[in-house]
């Protein structure tokens, strides 16, 4: 055991290349690897290195920023050198490295980006894990966006990495320094805040400087490699988000045996709100996926199932337990399971737990007037009666499926009625 700790604490040499070459035809992409010199945790001393490990510790890996090249390919020009986000972190811009960043602290900072991307109109925050999101929320403020982010699942917030698309500000920086995370990024830090924040030693706290014109990545590709087991590549484009503003949504309709099925009810402006809001989280969580979304936060995230009704059940799960937790921790400021555990040992009541209980279950864990998005088509009308079941009062998802007619027919037949809108567009990401 005492050898495996060692492993998690070790930084790793690696055997990669200073500059790798991409040629796509007669078109060369050049990149070079990232280093930064770091303090070492134990002596201080500087040490010059990238990537602590891959995914796992023994994976050697290397970060590479694109310096050079200019791809253009079926008439797409891909993203060009000089836009660098996380490839491009500085030595300057690592404020604190905390224990020497991996892959995963990178990826996941990566994601948050990709889903604040299309969040920049007001404060919000992102918080990863696992390259997944555990809460995404607005705010008034950027406190309110990242205490909501956070509050839809403490839980998995432990040990995350929280994007936010504002300044860092003392009253989020103080909230912050309470909690334990891996990994800040923010486009700027204000004065005092990275003090406050440098109380958790091994947080890394990193300034990405192009944050605030993040908007200017949400229609540019880039080139999307897959490795396969046998050395082998699969290249494809980066998705785009088609989804701007409420127009780009399209009412739902299905043609089955020669009757049309046309959804009832139109959604209202709040409905519609959280339908962006919530296809633009989609972006960022592995497939399969259902979430549910209100008030502009994330209530429940069903993430990497194989089929569409168990993910939209995770969801709910998901969602009553974050929710118990969060009326608890409002309330006796200590988890759920804590408080479980304390109840069984006899040093508190039980009828603080029983009024949690009932309060989820009565607010269907947060569930009940919220918007359920999918990433794919519902294949059966089982996946949207779970929501329906649960409360929601309006469904996102792409259409297309042959019995897209059920899926409507649930809508108008339930009381009060529900309300669906196609994307045309599928959200899948592996």
């Amino acid at each position: 055991m005492a050898e495996l700790k060692q492993m998690y604490r070790a930084v790793m040499d690696d055997h990669f290349p200073e500059r790798m070459l991409i040629q796509f035809g007669n078109q060369i992409l050049v990149y070079r690897k990232k280093s930064w010199k770091i303090p070492d945790d134990k002596t201080g001393e500087l040490i010059e290195k990238g990537l602590r490990y891959g995914e796992n510790p023994g994976q050697e890996a290397a970060l590479y920023e694109l310096i050079n090249g200019n791809l253009i390919l079926g008439g797409i020009e891909f993203i060009g050198p000089g836009k660098g986000l996380v490839s491009a972190i500085s030595e300057e811009e690592m404020i604190q490295s905390g224990k020497h960043p991996g892959k995963t602290n990178f990826t996941d900072a990566d994601n948050a980006l990709n889903i604040l991307k299309y969040l920049m109109d007001q404060p919000a925050a992102a918080i990863m894990k696992h390259n997944n999101p555990s809460g995404v929320a607005y705010g008034k403020t950027l406190a309110e966006a990242y205490d909501r982010a956070n509050m839809a699942d403490r839980i998995a917030a432990f040990g995350g990495c929280l994007g936010v698309n504002r300044a860092m500000d003392k009253a989020t920086a103080e909230m912050v320094s309470e909690n334990y995370l891996e990994v800040v990024v923010a486009p700027e830090y204000e004065e005092s805040t990275v003090d406050i924040l440098k109380r958790r030693a091994n947080l890394r706290i990193v300034h990405v400087p192009r944050m605030d014109r993040l908007t200017e990545y949400r229609q540019v590709r880039f080139v999307d490699f897959k490795s396969l087991m046998d050395g082998g590549l699969i290249v494809q484009q980066s998705s785009v988000n088609v989804i701007k503003s409420k127009d780009d949504f399209k009412k739902a309709t299905a043609t089955y045996k020669g009757k049309t099925y046309i959804i009832e009810r139109e959604p209202t402006e709040k409905e519609y709100a959280d339908m962006i809001f919530g296809w633009a989280v989609e972006q960022g969580v592995s497939s399969n996926s259902v979430l549910y979304v209100k008030d502009g936060q994330t209530v429940g995230i069903g993430t990497g199932e194989q089929d569409r009704v168990g993910v939209a059940e995770i969801a709910v799960f998901k969602a009553y337990t974050k929710y118990a937790d969060a009326l608890c921790f409002r309330k006796c400021g200590i988890p759920y399971k804590t408080l479980e555990m304390e109840i069984a040992q006899g040093k508190r009541q039980a009828d603080v737990k029983e009024e949690i209980d009932r309060q989820t279950r009565e607010d269907h864990g947060g569930i009940k007037g919220a918007v359920m998005i999918s990433d794919a088509f519902f294949p059966f009308r089982d996946g949207v009666d779970v929501g329906i079941k649960e409360g929601v009062t309006a469904i996102v998802h792409p259409g297309g499926s042959d019995r897209d007619f059920e899926s409507i027919q649930a809508c108008n037949e339930a009381r009060p009625q529900v309300t669906m809108v196609f994307t045309g567009q599928r959200a899948f990401k592996h």
